[in-house]
């Protein structure tokens, strides 16, 4: 997967919004108004790895199972993971790994919020 694919199936999401509010190099995408994956796009040595929200004991276990999978960058340690994009982590689990924080972000919506997320 290429940060370009990466991009075409976060905005794939349903509800996705991706915006630029920290700085003109830090993509974030989000739904509901909430993140669930942001990627830098000039990368520090042309490495592409996004961040995303993960369920702490499933953070777990991808860190020890995958290399390209390493606590988060600049957010708290086990609810978020850096997934390097060019690793040893396939397309379709990179993907899995994008619907998983999504799932996490809606789980923690409102009831409400959540019932119009998913009757939308």
């Amino acid at each position: 997967m290429n940060v370009e694919e990466l991009r075409d199936y976060c905005l794939s999401v349903k509800g996705a919004t991706e915006s630029l509010p920290f700085d003109d190099k830090t993509l974030v995408f989000k739904v509901v108004g909430r993140m669930f994956a942001y990627i830098v796009l000039e990368p520090k040595d042309g490495v592409f790895k996004v961040d995303l929200k993960c369920d702490p004991e499933k953070s777990a276990d991808l860190r020890e199972r995958y290399e390209g999978v390493q606590g988060g960058t600049h957010t708290r340690h086990l609810t978020w993971n850096t997934v390097y994009i060019e690793s040893d982590l396939s397309d379709s689990m990179i993907k899995e790994l994008i619907d998983h924080s999504v799932d996490e972000v809606i789980k923690k919506l409102s009831k409400k919020k959540r019932e119009e997320y998913l009757n939308s």
